[in-house]
């Protein structure tokens, strides 16, 4: 039975029933033009006005050069020497390399810190996340949830009442995922080079830039800090151990002479009174000299290391007034609201006749 019907004349008969079915479709959705085109054009003038409506947005854009400063092999070989003191030289390399920097930027600690901010619009210090939340008109939404209607920022992010602390984290929280969604995009642009671009974009232009320059050095700063601070207190640790033998044997080769200038005199027959006290400190200076010499070789090394270690970053780029502008165009609006309403009236002029089928049919 299944051959008798798979045959090429029952197959010629679908496509023509097929070819049918299309025509007449055709014809149907033709003869309702009219308001297939009014639902066009009333697409089209929702387009526009939604275009005219939007505000620009504005994009402030920082570049900037990023060397790690990674450590020098050749430093390797003197680590057993600082090692001997208790002193690591292996740095914070391993905490920041490759891309975490650009992890850094979308972090809420980073963004939080740079909203938190103060800078100067028009004349006026504020801080950034109140300038966020009057260009984003929050606190009107804030009015209608208990709790919120009196809500102010502290730059230090601290609360004496503790549910006034996890009130304002919320909010904090809720910010930065959105800014992380819509306003921030940090990527580099030629993936074999070491090119950061920060760029936010917002309908607040002022905004944008401050926030921009001050995420970009809250990021930066904290990068340098980090990288280096292993580094950095290996050199403090060598100087004040370098210091302190150092003094330990000024003394003793100050005590050795002080013992000498004591018994100009001394009774050759009691000489252990004067030759003892001067060979202990007279050794004494000799071993923390040796101890010196190693001190100050390590603190050189170490010196080296940390400057080996402290990643150079260059600005390339600043963002500069007038900012980049974008805006929704009315053409793209008119021709995707027009496509967008006429295709629903082809859709629902469609399920209409289908509907009235079946009810003839029924």
């Amino acid at each position: 039975m299944a051959d008798e019907i798979n045959t090429p004349e029952a197959d010629e008969i679908s496509l023509k029933n097929l070819i049918l079915r299309a025509r007449d479709w055709m014809r149907y959705l033709c003869s309702k033009w009219w308001l297939i085109l009014s639902f066009g054009i009333l697409g089209a003038v929702i387009g526009i006005f939604y275009a005219i409506r939007q505000k620009p947005i504005y994009k402030a854009s920082t570049t900037f050069v990023l060397d790690t400063g990674e450590k020098s092999p050749g430093l390797s070989a003197y680590a057993g020497l600082a090692s001997a003191f208790g002193i690591d030289m292996g740095g914070a390399g391993g905490i920041f390399q490759g891309e975490n920097i650009l992890e850094l930027y979308k972090s809420r600690a980073m963004i939080s810190r740079a909203l938190l901010s103060t800078a100067i619009f028009n004349g006026k210090q504020q801080m950034l996340i109140d300038r966020l939340v009057e260009f984003r008109k929050l606190k009107e939404q804030w009015k209608t949830k208990a709790g919120l209607n009196n809500i102010q920022f502290n730059p230090s992010d601290n609360y004496p009442d503790p549910r006034q602390q996890i009130l304002h984290d919320s909010l904090l929280s809720a910010i930065v995922k959105e800014i992380n969604n819509g306003f921030l995009e940090v990527d580099k642009p030629d993936k074999k080079l070491n090119i950061i671009e920060v760029s936010v974009k917002a309908p607040d232009e002022l905004f944008a830039k401050a926030f921009n320059e001050h995420l970009v050095k809250t990021v930066n700063d904290f990068y340098l800090q980090t990288k280096t601070k292993k580094s950095l207190e290996n050199v403090v640790i060598l100087q004040q151990k370098t210091d302190s033998i150092k003094d330990i044997m000024t003394g003793s080769i100050y005590r050795a002479a002080s013992i000498a200038d004591a018994t100009p005199n001394q009774n050759p027959t009691r000489m252990a009174q004067r030759v003892a006290p001067i060979q202990n400190a007279q050794a004494s200076a000799e071993i923390n000299k040796s101890i010196l010499e190693e001190l100050v070789k390590n603190l050189e090394l170490s010196k080296i290391s940390l400057q080996k270690e402290t990643p150079l970053i260059q600005i390339v780029d600043a963002p500069v007034l007038p900012l980049e502008k974008t805006r929704f165009s009315k053409i793209k609006g008119g021709i995707l609201g027009g496509s967008i309403l006429g295709l629903l009236s082809i859709i629902m002029l469609m399920f209409n006749r289908i509907y009235k089928n079946v009810l003839e049919q029924g």
